[in-house]
């Protein structure tokens, strides 16, 4: 862990890059209007104290810790997962910076948890990029953000077109990051020198881009409504497992019958057994086109099976047996027992369908989009994020049974939408759905 040199970059190496926002970074190669070449962005290639070795120990984990629990400001939080190589999300290495303290990479395998890191940084404001994305995986580790600043929605907010770290540190600081391993295996062990250093750059200028985030929304008059979003991700507890996760299975649409579903749910089920048991994305057991190919073909022998494009791998040839007595299984549950078509759920249906279920629901819901769509419009904010869609769907299929802005500011607030949502979008849509 590198502890010296960590405070603030001087004002010409960093503070000092011009951080306007109101347009994209110049781009190396271009003319300005003197007809001098247009500097383009830094590449950032070393993190300023040298990329440091990853903590493994308890002793130097706890070097760690009280570096950290001295250091001063904000906290940037970044973590790697191996999503696409092995089961789950866990996160299998995490990266800190703050001022004080410099860069620590944390191999998390070692540790039960990382809750004296937590305790330390209790009262600490954590700045991440996408915090929703990394959220769980740092919960798992004990470790739960009280304050957070993150990076990726301010830049919704600020009315940035591309939000991924790379694209903002350019825009907003003039420095450009290497992404090349951002898919990489982070299970890998030992890991890499070059994604190490990847890994510490993601966490390198990210206080930096918080503070010129902060002030770009304060001038736009929207940090309060930041500040309300942040404090709602901190506070949001990780989400229950969902109800019948293989209906998520990439192209269930093409399977139509109650019996198919229930061929889906077979090989879906064997195969997150199977992915479970050997730590493996479940993906790479066996692709969702296989599992819906499958489904639809329904083979009753090996031969059948293997005669599917998508079961010729060798891999898939050994666990052939798994996949039949799946689709067996399938064959034999009861007609009370097949999956719903059309499971029930605790919302409208599907928007597309409301024309031939509620003409008039559908109309309101038109009128109710447009009005977010002007009110993000004249705010430059993605309607997603001014409100959440859902709430204007549900609003639109079940609106109060006297529409004006009180009631359907009480609505609003009812399914989770802030107060400063609610202030900018409750007036419209009251107007959207009391027109005939």
């Amino acid at each position: 862990m590198a502890t010296t040199g960590a405070n603030d970059p001087p004002a010409d190496s960093i503070a000092g890059h011009d951080l306007a926002v109101a347009g994209e970074p110049d781009v190396a190669g271009e003319l300005d209007v003197s007809g001098e070449p247009v500097p383009g962005p830094v590449p950032l290639l070393e993190p300023r104290e040298g990329t440091p070795a990853p903590i493994e120990s308890p002793g130097a984990l706890r070097r760690m810790v009280e570096a950290f629990a001295a250091g001063t400001g904000p906290v940037a939080v970044d973590a790697e997962r191996a999503s696409g190589y092995r089961y789950g999300q866990r996160a299998y290495l995490i990266q800190l910076r703050r001022a004080g303290a410099g860069t620590a990479l944390v191999d998390p395998l070692p540790f039960d948890d990382l809750s004296e890191l937590d305790g330390v940084l209790a009262d600490t404001e954590w700045v991440l990029h996408a915090a929703s994305q990394d959220l769980p995986c740092l919960a798992e580790l004990g470790l739960r953000p009280r304050l957070l600043f993150d990076t990726e929605l301010a830049g919704r907010l600020a009315g940035f077109e591309r939000v991924g770290l790379g694209a903002m540190v350019e825009r907003v600081l003039g420095y450009s990051l290497e992404k090349g391993h951002s898919a990489a295996d982070w299970s890998t062990r030992p890991l890499p020198a070059p994604w190490l250093t990847y890994a510490a750059l993601d966490v390198e200028l990210l206080v930096e881009l918080r503070h010129a985030l902060a002030a770009e929304l304060d001038r736009q008059g929207k940090l309060g409504w930041a500040m309300e979003e942040f404090a709602a991700l901190a506070a949001s507890e990780t989400p229950p497992p969902r109800v019948d996760p293989w209906r998520r299975t990439s192209g269930i649409h093409k399977v139509r019958s109650p019996r198919g579903l229930a061929r889906v749910r077979a090989l879906w089920e064997t195969r997150d057994a199977i992915a479970r048991r050997r730590d493996l994305a479940p993906g790479r057991v066996l692709p969702d086109s296989a599992v819906i190919a499958a489904a639809q073909a329904d083979p009753k022998d090996e031969r059948s099976l293997l005669a599917l494009p998508v079961f010729s791998g060798r891999a898939t040839r050994r666990l052939a047996n798994q996949w039949l007595e799946a689709l067996h299984a399938a064959r034999v549950v009861p007609d009370r027992d097949l999956p719903l078509t059309s499971p029930p759920g605790d919302g409208p249906p599907p928007a597309h369908r409301w024309s031939d279920r509620d003409p008039v629901a559908a109309k309101r819901l038109a009128a109710a989009r447009a009005a977010v769509a002007a009110v993000a419009a004249e705010h430059d904010l993605p309607a997603e994020n001014l409100i959440v869609p859902d709430s204007v769907r549900r609003l639109a299929w079940q609106p109060p049974e006297v529409v004006d802005t009180q009631t359907v500011r009480a609505a609003l607030t009812a399914t989770g939408a802030r107060r400063w949502q609610v202030e900018l979008t409750a007036a419209p849509l009251a107007e959207a759905l009391a027109t005939d």
